[in-house]
């Protein structure tokens, strides 16, 4: 079928760009997770998109998610090698209590900042939105990443996950545009 076959296309090109199809792929699906932020959240209707947002995402997907959170996927390996139960679960435990709450503490005050937010208005936008985008981070990955970390070999982990970050991406894009 199509989908098969875009697969293993996808997974040719990863083999041989891994870093910069990974990046790639969290820009994408960043942009989507916006679109469908704006569209089906937001209800904004095409005429109300607002592009230089979806193309802000696109780019902190570029340039920071995919590059952040593809080299965290390998420094937790380093840290903790190893594929066993415990091991998922210790990974998971290091995601979930150290770089989780360090990735929410800089994604969100980067796209304020992107936004033109001043100084002021970014730390207080911080100061209210960090604490319920971190509980809503602990509804979704925890179970997410123990499985990630123990099913999905390291080079297809970053795919897997932005593949359900497109639900969070969208999330995360809403609360990072609430004014």
């Amino acid at each position: 079928t199509g989908g098969m076959a875009l697969w293993r296309a996808y997974q040719r090109v990863l083999a041989a760009h891994p870093w910069k199809v990974q990046v790639l792929t969290a820009g994408s699906l960043m942009g989507l997770g916006d679109i469908i932020s704006q569209q089906l959240v937001e209800r904004r209707g095409l005429q109300g998109h607002q592009t230089k947002r979806t193309w802000t995402m696109v780019f902190l997907g570029c340039g920071f998610v995919g590059p952040v959170v593809g080299g965290w996927y390998k420094i937790l390996d380093r840290l903790i090698p190893g594929t066993t139960k415990l091991d998922a679960l210790k990974k998971t435990l290091l995601d979930q209590g150290a770089f989780a709450p360090c990735f929410l503490g800089c994604f969100l005050p980067l796209v304020g900042t992107l936004n033109g937010l001043s100084a002021q208005d970014n730390w207080a936008k911080l100061q209210r939105d960090y604490p319920d985008a971190l509980i809503t981070n602990y509804y979704l990955w925890p179970a997410v990443q123990l499985a990630n970390f123990y099913l999905v070999p390291l080079h297809y982990r970053l795919a897997v996950v932005q593949c359900v970050a497109v639900i969070w991406n969208s999330y995360l894009s809403w609360k990072a545009h609430q004014l």
